[in-house]
């Protein structure tokens, strides 16, 4: 999907659930990318798609993207894209889900989200003087 699709994508989203901004969606689908990346495009037992992610996969990529791109800002940036949970994260990917952005296969679960992590934990203390 190329960027003026995706873009008009979200914004159809948007109009159905307006609780994130537009950065949110592009920050999560980058964090998708970049998790994807990190798993070397390797196919693993019991997927049937080489690039498919776990909810658990998928919040430790973002974490890991996020603090990366944003440092000790990602914890700020996130919440002003409405963002303040790991829920808040499966909530985007389902959002992506219905709207024909992403795929999900019959394990995929919302609830598998809430099992994140703390965004203090995950944003503000490794940034912290130990």
């Amino acid at each position: 999907m190329g960027i003026r699709d995706f873009d008009s994508a979200v914004r159809e989203l948007m109009r159905r659930d307006a609780r994130y901004h537009r950065d949110a969606y592009h920050f999560v689908r980058e964090g998708l990318d970049y998790t994807q990346s990190r798993q070397g495009g390797v196919q693993r037992p019991g997927r049937d798609e080489e690039s498919h992610v776990s909810a658990a996969e998928l919040l430790e990529g973002i974490r890991s993207y996020a603090l990366l791109q944003y440092g000790p800002m990602a914890k700020f940036l996130l919440q002003e894209w409405g963002v303040f949970t790991c829920g808040d994260f499966g909530e985007i990917v389902f959002n992506m889900i219905r709207g024909g952005i992403l795929r999900k296969t019959d394990e995929d679960r919302l609830e598998d989200f809430q099992e994140g992590y703390d965004f203090y934990d995950a944003f503000a203390k490794p940034f912290l003087p130990h």
